[in-house]
């Protein structure tokens, strides 16, 4: 089954900020928002289907196999989402497997762990990269993948297979791939209501009577 989206989606979620995505998500009683340890290293914006992947701890010195497949297998646009639990002293990603991602022509990374060779991912690539930190760390040795394409957990929100991934400046919000459509109008009836609430306020000279008309803050 594929996992991509229609382009006028993922142009419409490029308009759209992760605040009113998460905001949607919540009208509709699903908590969206990834935790704030995940957050922007390198790159820009990025919204695609996520391509998971799943590691946990190990002696073996073993290649994060499941990943490298991962990153040849996505299609393009996709988001890789790799999950190790949160550790945050390793690094699950670097330039190798950003170089791999570029010509594949991913839309970009999110880790629920490290990343390494920023200056090199940045420079050479502009490659978009949500991680928990920067550490000079390999996985060898120390994680090993077991798993792609199944459910994950990144930053206290689950992850399937083809959800749609959105992350900006503010953070990385998670939609699951059947309330996309949903969430796109709640998001973008939100975004137009503030924007009449902000020229109301900068009109009106008043915080309280825009607030009071459409009732957000």
């Amino acid at each position: 089954m594929s996992i991509e989206f229609p382009d006028e989606i993922i142009a419409a979620f490029h308009r759209i900020t992760t605040p009113s995505v998460s905001d949607a998500l919540q009208s509709l009683g699903v908590h969206g928002y990834v935790s704030s340890r995940i957050h922007r290293i390198t790159g820009t914006k990025i919204v695609g289907p996520a391509v998971t992947v799943k590691e946990e701890p190990t002696d073996e010195h073993v290649p994060p196999v499941h990943a490298l497949e991962a990153i040849d297998e996505a299609p393009a646009g996709a988001v890789i989402v790799i999950d190790n639990g949160g550790e945050a002293e390793v690094a699950g990603w670097g330039g190798i497997m950003t170089a791999g991602a570029v010509a594949n022509k991913l839309a970009g990374v999110v880790l629920d762990t490290g990343v390494r060779d920023v200056d090199e991912i940045e420079r050479d690539y502009g490659f978009t990269v949500f991680a928990v930190s920067q550490s000079p760390s390999t996985t060898l040795g120390r994680f090993r993948t077991v798993s792609k394409g199944e459910p994950v957990h990144i930053g206290g929100v689950a992850v399937a297979q083809g959800d749609l991934v959105v992350g900006d400046r503010d953070g990385v919000v998670i939609v699951p791939r059947a309330l996309v459509d949903e969430v796109r109008r709640i998001a973008e009836d939100i975004e137009e209501r503030e924007r009449q609430q902000a020229r109301l306020i900068l009109e009106s000279g008043s915080l309280a009577q825009g607030i009071a008309t459409y009732n957000r803050i």
